[in-house]
């Protein structure tokens, strides 16, 4: 089990990492960094992607929200890292998030070297994927007939051996365990017998590799309405009238926040908590 604390604890880095886009990692990655935020953690994100920047512009719409609107809304410190080596990365990430509670990253779509670092030295890894074999293919193959997995992906192993590493320096270094979290995104459009080979694969990768997995947020024109504001679905009273189909998703995000098990913050000056338990 994870860490329940992080006092006196070096930054909980929450990796949000899959090689295959249009999967929901910055929605997903902004969603449970405003959760956070919310209960008072001071959260700093990083945003690998330094052309599309999604995460980082969500941030600054939210900014600007908050400006124009004269409201207080619980937010995040957000970085653009731009095409660095790793380890000025990983300076960038000691300068601005030493004293953070949780580092968000937002990794790019696509194979690139920081994003594997940021895959490989996560506290918390998070691989958001389309209920689809398109998307399962990243992490396993599976048999064109009987749906079986044949073998691992790249990509499965690279965080295989990742893990085992840290394994050793989680005991050498006191550092946690990497917990992997796979999570199922947009699965309301998908047809029942191709969830349930979902489910069959998935559950067992997971044995073979050692991650969890965990229901994510369902397809709906809401998270994409929410960027140009920068609000989510956790500002209550700031949305204006909710339907059937919004409250329901802001029950799978209190489901996907309780399922990924990240540490208490530190007490700091915490926001109501309302928007996040309603």
């Amino acid at each position: 089990m994870p860490d329940t604390s992080l006092d006196n604890r070096a930054p909980h880095w929450i990796t949000f990492a899959n090689e295959k886009g249009g999967t929901g990692k910055s929605t997903t990655a902004v969603h449970v960094a405003i959760a956070l935020a919310y209960k008072g953690a001071r959260v700093v994100g990083f945003d690998l992607d330094h052309r599309q920047r999604t995460l980082a512009r969500y941030i600054e719409n939210r900014a600007e929200t908050s400006h124009k609107r004269l409201i207080n809304l619980p937010t995040i410190d957000c970085y653009t890292v731009p095409l660095i080596p790793e380890e000025e990365f990983g300076e960038m990430v000691q300068k601005y998030a030493s004293d953070a509670d949780f580092i968000v990253i937002d990794t790019p779509g696509r194979d690139d070297p920081l994003a594997r670092f940021a895959a490989i030295h996560a506290d918390t890894l998070v691989t958001p994927m389309n209920d689809s074999f398109v998307d399962f293919d990243l992490i396993g193959q599976v048999e064109g007939e009987s749906f079986k997995v044949r073998k691992l992906s790249f990509y499965a192993e690279l965080i295989w051996e990742a893990r085992i590493a840290r394994s050793r320096k989680a005991i050498e270094e006191k550092r946690r365990e990497m917990d992997w979290v796979v999570v199922r995104n947009r699965t309301g459009h998908t047809e029942a017998r191709n969830v349930m080979r979902i489910e069959q694969a998935l559950t067992e990768m997971s044995k073979r590799v050692g991650f969890r997995v965990a229901s994510g947020l369902s397809e709906r024109v809401i998270y994409r309405e929410l960027f140009p504001s920068g609000l989510t679905l956790l500002d209550k009273g700031h949305l204006g009238d909710l339907g059937t189909s919004h409250l329901v998703a802001r029950q799978e995000l209190r489901q996907l926040i309780s399922a990924l098990r990240l540490p208490e913050p530190a007490k700091r000056d915490e926001l109501p908590l309302e928007s996040v338990e309603a």
